[in-house]
């Protein structure tokens, strides 16, 4: 019985003992830590990642500029080749092209290029468009012309602009309407880099026109010292201008073809010379304007189309494979983002739509490229979510 009982005492220490010990395990510092909540690396994802990322077209050939159709936000897409495709704004690629322009030589980068719509469409039904064309001589050239564009069919070719230098490589090719309502055509040095600081010479140049391709008012040798339809001068081959709120006009250029590096982002002023080639990068000349930013020595960008959103300037990157995001502050670009590196090749143009979308173009099938089998192809990018 003493036994029974003694067992019984031992049975009811042991008991308390542990209880206590498992109140002190639940109390104590030294408790194993919780887990982690965030998810593991593997599932967190990047703003571009979870930016919403439409496409809205396919199947294109080398499309080099987009225009909207101020009735129903439609889309006029220039193909290197000579097409004018039109891309719905629901989505989807229209089957035959609208226009092919007969006289378009796709000569290297050149071809059919910038297309621009009349501020005032369709009061005025006025389509421009900026291509290489055949040789007159021995040089090959780039024209400016005009159609009217009506119940969707094109008619009445005009050409506006004709004997600006072409070659196959550095031909500019972005012809935007700008707030004060004129036509600003962007033309390269023609692989002639001592074009660029000839005032008379189309080559290099930012050009200003009327719509009716005349020298728009004001433009700076309108009076002598240059060819009336110059604007700046000293550029390579400059591909992307946009305008910011306060009415400044920005440019993107090629530099250097070799080694690499030393693109550039340009705040363009009225008579300005932009150095090609006398300087390149940071340089300074007397005279001269040294660009806001360059890409430095080693990396290129070979930058193309642009567009403002508020204050940063959106540009398409052609061997950088990147949409680029400059930040803008007064005069001066204050920082560089990179969005959607090497995710969709090659890119050429940038466009901010009515909606506030930014609408880009590949260029993987422009021969620089390794083109997937929807390329190329137009993609939708809400600028919000980058």
């Amino acid at each position: 019985m003493k036994t029974v009982v003694s067992l019984f005492i031992g049975a009811a220490i042991i008991t308390v003992i542990l209880l206590g010990f498992a109140k002190f395990r639940q109390d104590t510092v030294f408790e194993k830590p919780a887990r982690p909540t965030s998810p593991p690396l593997s599932a967190q994802k990047t703003p571009e990642q979870t930016a919403p990322v439409t496409t809205v077209a396919t199947g294109l050939e080398v499309p080099w500029a987009i225009a909207f159709l101020p009735e129903g936000g439609d889309m006029l897409v220039t193909e290197r080749s000579g097409s004018v495709r039109l891309v719905r704004k629901s989505g989807g690629l229209d089957p035959n092209p609208l226009l092919t322009i007969e006289d378009v030589e796709e000569i290297g980068e050149g071809g059919l290029m910038g297309v621009a719509i009349h501020p005032d469409f369709p009061q005025k039904p006025y389509v421009y468009f900026y291509y290489t064309t055949g040789q007159r001589g021995s040089q090959t050239t780039n024209q400016l012309v005009r159609y009217t564009f009506e119940d969707g069919a094109f008619s009445d070719k005009i050409v506006l602009i004709e004997a600006i230098p072409g070659a196959p490589n550095h031909d500019g090719g972005r012809i935007k309407f700008g707030p004060d309502s004129f036509l600003y055509i962007t033309t390269g040095d023609s692989q002639e880099p001592s074009l660029a600081q000839n005032r008379n010479s189309f080559a290099g140049k930012i050009l200003r026109v009327t719509d009716e391709g005349k020298p728009a008012p004001g433009n700076p040798f309108i009076s002598g010292g240059g060819n009336p339809l110059v604007y700046s001068y000293g550029h390579r081959n400059p591909q992307g201008i946009s305008w910011n709120s306060s009415g400044n006009l920005w440019a993107t250029e090629h530099g250097r073809s070799a080694p690499t590096g030393l693109d550039e982002i340009n705040l363009i002023e009225s008579g300005q010379n932009y150095g090609w080639p006398t300087i390149q990068g940071d340089e300074t000349r007397s005279g001269m304007v040294t660009p806001k930013r360059n890409s430095g020595p080693t990396t290129t960008w070979a930058p193309s189309g642009a567009a403002f959103v508020n204050n940063s300037l959106f540009f398409a990157g052609l061997r950088g494979e990147t949409l680029y995001e400059a930040a803008i502050k007064g005069d001066n670009v204050t920082q560089l983002k990179e969005h959607f590196k090497g995710q969709f090749g090659r890119l050429r143009e940038v466009v901010l739509s009515p909606d506030g979308m930014l609408y880009v173009t590949t260029s993987n099938r422009d021969g620089r490229g390794s083109p997937s089998n929807e390329d190329d192809r137009i993609i939708k990018i809400d600028p919000n979510k980058l």
